[in-house]
């Protein structure tokens, strides 16, 4: 099934996406990582497209979206989950799966809470709700949160050079050589364009938000109790392993599988990961 690449008119903004699979098919809605793009599930868009209609936008500020100043938009994870809740009404769909990784997280949870009557299944791709998840690369993380003066220098580099790119996909997998080194110079390029620095470092000191946030969407798992399917890749540095279980304590009968890939596992587990999500999907309500 071919890819089609389109964009749609979103509060003023071009929200560009990527979309494969019949158009009467299940939605999939796939909400991406940082500093990736729609980008990351074109190896979902390749293995899934014959069953299902699979959606992959990108975030304001990323991949071919529109990324307008941030004096001029809040880059906010609230004020990016209301404009792909509004790419998703504009796009005309009304019910879907959705599946996050990362970022898309904190987008999808905030989506959900608001309108959990779209939601027919989740699917978390080392994606985090639970202060377990954090590990110790976030203690200098949290020192931006409060002083994002005094910390700015320590995160760029932490967070926007090539080498923290290449580190976010290979983490401490074992075999590195498994991994296409287009995956870190392609999002370098990407973090490397003008005001890019600036909306990056905008939206990361706006993650605070996410971590107060987690004691909400918790509740909101072990009182909706949704269709959950965890996916995590065992060598990602940046979340813990120990995240995926902890899904379970707020939704007991969540499917949770730990696989051998690191922070974005469809670089090297594409086919696993398909074939998960595949049969998650199929016997969903």
């Amino acid at each position: 099934m071919q890819t089609r690449y389109r964009s749609a008119k979103v509060d003023g903004l071009s929200i560009f996406y990527r979309e494969a699979g019949p158009a009467d098919a299940p939605v999939l809605l796939l909400l991406h990582g940082f500093p990736s793009s729609s980008r990351m599930f074109e190896p979902l868009l390749g293995r899934l497209a014959d069953r299902f209609r699979l959606i992959a936008p990108d975030y304001p500020g990323f991949g071919h979206s529109d990324a307008p100043d941030p004096s001029r938009f809040a880059y906010t994870f609230d004020r990016i989950a209301e404009v792909m809740a509004r790419f998703v009404a504009t796009i005309g769909v009304e019910r879907h799966l959705l599946y996050v990784q990362d970022y898309g997280g904190p987008v999808g949870f905030r989506m959900a809470l608001a309108d959990p009557g779209r939601i027919t299944g989740l699917v978390v791709q080392n994606a985090v709700a639970h202060e377990v998840g954090l590990g110790p690369l976030w203690d200098s993380r949290r020192e931006y949160w409060r002083d994002r003066a005094g910390h700015e220098a320590a995160v760029r580099e932490n967070f926007l050079s090539l080498d923290a790119a290449r580190t976010r996909h290979l983490g401490d997998d074992p075999d590195p050589q498994r991994y296409d080194p287009d995956l870190w110079t392609d999002e370098h390029a990407f973090l490397s364009r003008p005001g890019q620095a600036e909306i990056q470092l905008d939206l990361f000191h706006d993650y605070r938000t996410n971590v107060a946030s987690y004691p909400r969407w918790q509740e909101w798992l072990r009182r909706e109790r949704p269709r959950l399917l965890v996916l995590w890749g065992r060598y990602d540095t940046s979340f813990l392993v120990a995240e995926a279980e902890a899904y379970r304590t707020d939704v007991p009968d969540a499917e949770v599988y730990v696989l051998d890939g690191g922070h974005f596992l469809l670089d090297t587990r594409a086919d696993e990961v398909a074939s998960l999500v595949r049969g998650f999907a199929s016997t969903g309500r």
